[in-house]
């Protein structure tokens, strides 16, 4: 009994420090400033900017409430522990833990878009079928890990693989604290396996691009502006899944921002005038990644041509053959369950990303 009163207290210990990281009181003023913005006659005249304003509504509401339960939940259990009546309750102390922890890493997520919805992009890399089955599987994993945490996804854009698999992917992770979690996952992720496509069961080695983007509004970053006269628009009919509209309309779009040359594509909603908001979209958060690049190669001093560092860094390695082992060759955090991460199991993997940040 005295160990579970000393894990309680030293649990109510560690909320308190949480709490301090958290802010909530400057959490709490600034729902009030948007809860005032949402009730003005003329809030939805601007579409975006109201979309993006409930949003954070809706995250700092939950996140409120999440810790209001929470704060009152343990201060239940430490009156029965200091009464005595502890029993039967280490399934309770159990379920407080797992929330602390919750907040606790939201409160290392500090950064400027870290609450922001995420895009993320998955490319295979070279290997032919090999690693667009690699990219699909990776694809699968996100999905099972998004469908985990209660986020929702969006599908923009979909190349599928001729044999299997996926050439590209990119879709938007829609939850709070999304590109927070998520932004460590960008890099190169190498696969070893025996290749189910091969009659000789050769071990294969495949690689595939993860790239993470926060979802950034033209409010986000004012200084960034993209000019109409710069874009040059293509429009087509999309070749990915999305009904009979899809395929005999239009719908789909190519955008291309000329002084930079970035080309973006998005074509799996039915209608265009949404696929060109997600391709305005990826390109904002795509030159706010490019501007970033430039403002740390001027900082170190280094010259010549941008080049994105993900596609030179390989951040995780996955073995199936000739054992099972998935390693972060960053945090070193590793496991021999590689069936649970590929099946989304990545809480390990991405909280020791986020507390080591």
């Amino acid at each position: 009994m005295s160990d579970f009163n000393q894990e309680v207290k030293d649990l109510a210990a560690d909320w308190e420090k949480i709490k301090e990281s958290l802010d909530l009181p400057k959490k709490r003023k600034r729902l009030a400033v948007l809860s005032g913005e949402s009730a003005k006659e003329d809030f939805w005249d601007d579409q975006e900017t109201a979309r993006g304003t409930m949003q954070e509504l809706g995250d700092l509401k939950k996140e409120l409430e999440e810790a209001e339960v929470l704060g009152e939940e343990l201060d239940a259990l430490v009156s029965l522990a200091k009464e005595g009546s502890g029993s039967g309750l280490e399934r309770d102390l159990k379920k407080l833990h797992a929330s602390v922890n919750k907040l606790k890493i939201s409160s290392f997520l500090s950064g400027p878009y870290d609450h922001k919805n995420a895009i993320v992009s998955i490319h295979a890399g070279q290997g032919g079928v090999e690693a667009m089955d690699w990219a699909g599987m990776l694809y699968r994993m996100y999905l099972r890990y998004c469908e985990k945490c209660g986020w929702r996804v969006e599908t923009i854009n979909t190349s599928q693989g001729e044999e299997a698999g996926i050439k590209s992917v990119t879709f938007k992770v829609n939850g709070t604290y999304a590109y927070g979690y998520l932004k460590g996952e960008g890099g190169t992720h190498r696969l070893v396996r025996q290749s189910p496509f091969n009659a000789d069961k050769l071990r294969q080695t495949s690689f595939a691009l993860v790239e993470v983007l926060p979802e950034l509004a033209e409010v986000d970053l004012p200084d960034i502006k993209i000019i109409p006269d710069e874009l040059e628009w293509q429009f087509f009919r999309a070749s990915s899944q999305g009904g009979q509209n899809v395929q005999k309309v239009s719908s789909a779009v190519r955008l291309t921002h000329k002084p930079t040359a970035i080309v973006v594509t998005a074509q799996t909603e039915r209608y265009q005038e949404q696929n060109r908001k997600y391709a305005l979209d990826l390109l904002r958060a795509k030159l706010w990644v490019k501007r970033q690049e430039e403002l740390d190669k001027q900082k170190s001093g280094l010259k010549g041509t941008y080049v994105p560092a993900s596609w030179g860094t390989q951040i995780r390695s996955y073995v199936l053959h000739p054992y099972k082992m998935v390693k972060d060759l960053r945090t070193k955090v590793e496991t021999s369950d590689a069936e649970a991460v590929l099946d989304g199991e990545l809480d390990k993997f991405v909280q020791a990303l986020v507390v080591g940040d």
